[in-house]
């Protein structure tokens, strides 16, 4: 008799607290952080990850540029005049999809589901690791810290009942915090929010919502539903259940990418081939490079054009044989633009994407009749062993070394 209220008294423990067990864990300015591990001079200042040409973004932007007003997608000709002393570091994208690899890495280490939702931050549910680990909050901080101390970057952590909430928490806790919001807590936290916070609720929304008095999250709780769907149809449900703070949604491992792809706007609208076809070939080459890094092959290439006038055409085509080269896919890209036929006007953007994705270990890859595509791919992956051992810039197809080319 003696164990059995202690073993009771446990799993109380343990269902208590697994009601609060769901994380979203989010980098701090991911791509700057990954900068400033080889330039800790820059550490304080204002620093944008970008392209330097007036038609690129912001892809990230430090805390201290963020002070002026800048944020992630602003066209980086606003940034610069918002933020004239900036830093701006080029991107180097194989870097950031080896530190997220890394980072996925351990948080597949402290439970088996895991969902991400981009390179830099993903829902973890840690109800399983509970008796393993300790408390949410125990396995929050152990993440913090082990990102901090095996990549070198800083995470800040949400937890909650919700996976709407845990998203919530993190981003109120930014930079390098944790906030726990428990069950208790949860509808008194969001009414003190403002209605913006409500996943649903953009700009326009929330203009409509104003003109019915509604600016808060207690004040979309306290409005009639029937009120709620007459002005905003079915999203009025969504966001009413959201203000009370009910998300059901389970925490769904993705275990393999649905597409990965690259594209690239160009510094000044062109209509040259030579131009198109060497950007294409660049793209491919990034795209097969992440399908490698990804244990990833292709079955559908796509093709994306933007033109002057900001109209956007896909196009895509089936292959036989899954691929993973750089040059198998740029010889289905070639063929995609050659069938669009004569453009009637210059291009502003181009896009290659990856589709249908398999596993390469468990995709038989047919050999070829022609002996040169097996002969590509063995050398694009012996570039992918330089690359890794002295950068990305080391070696490039010779087409590929010429920067004359307007790009942005």
């Amino acid at each position: 008799m003696g164990p059995e209220p202690i073993n009771q008294q446990t799993e109380a423990r343990l269902r208590e607290l697994r009601r609060s067990c769901i994380m979203h864990v989010d980098m701090d300015a991911f791509f700057v952080s990954v900068e400033l591990r080889t330039r800790p001079e820059l550490r304080g200042k204002p620093v944008i990850v970008g392209y330097p040409a007036d038609r690129s973004v912001v892809l990230s932007a430090s805390y201290e540029a963020r002070a002026f007003g800048l944020k992630s997608a602003m066209p980086m000709v606003i940034a610069a005049r918002m933020c004239p002393n900036a830093v701006i570091i080029e991107p180097r994208h194989k870097l950031y999809y080896e530190v997220s690899a890394q980072i996925m890495g351990i948080f597949e280490s402290i439970t088996e589901l895991v969902e991400p939702l981009s390179v830099d931050e993903a829902f973890l549910d840690v109800g399983g690791a509970i008796r393993r680990l300790g408390p949410p909050r125990e396995i929050g901080e152990l993440i913090r810290r082990r990102v901090a101390d095996e990549l070198g970057i800083t995470a800040s952590v949400g937890i909650a009942a919700s996976k709407f909430v845990a998203k919530i928490a993190s981003t109120r806790c930014k930079p390098d915090g944790l906030l726990l919001i428990g069950p208790e807590e949860t509808v008194p936290y969001l009414h003190s929010l403002p209605v913006g916070a409500l996943w649903g609720v953009g700009a326009k929304t929330a203009d409509v919502l104003a003109r019915m008095g509604i600016r808060t999250v207690a004040d979309v709780a306290a409005t009639p539903l029937p009120s709620l769907k007459k002005v905003l149809g079915v999203t009025g449900e969504h966001v009413y259940r959201l203000s009370w703070g009910i998300d059901p949604r389970p925490v769904t491992p993705l275990r393999v990418e649905k597409s990965i792809g690259a594209e690239e706007t160009f510094a000044v609208d062109t209509g040259d081939d030579a131009i198109l076809h060497r950007e294409l070939l660049r793209l491919s080459h990034r795209t097969a490079e992440r399908l490698r890094g990804s244990g990833l092959v292709a079955r559908t290439v796509a093709l994306k054009l933007r033109y002057a006038d900001f109209s956007t055409i896909t196009r895509s085509r089936t292959v036989h044989t899954p691929v993973d080269s750089a040059q198998l896919i740029y010889a289905v890209a070639l063929q995609l633009l050659e069938s669009l036929g004569d453009r009637t006007m210059t291009v502003r953007l181009v896009g290659i994407r990856a589709e249908q994705l398999e596993d390469t270990a468990q995709t038989s890859l047919q050999l070829s009749l022609d002996r040169r595509d097996d002969n590509w791919r063995a050398a694009e992956q012996a570039l992918d062993r330089v690359s890794r051992k002295f950068g990305s810039k080391s070696v490039l197809p010779a087409r590929l070394l010429d920067s004359g080319n307007g790009q942005g």
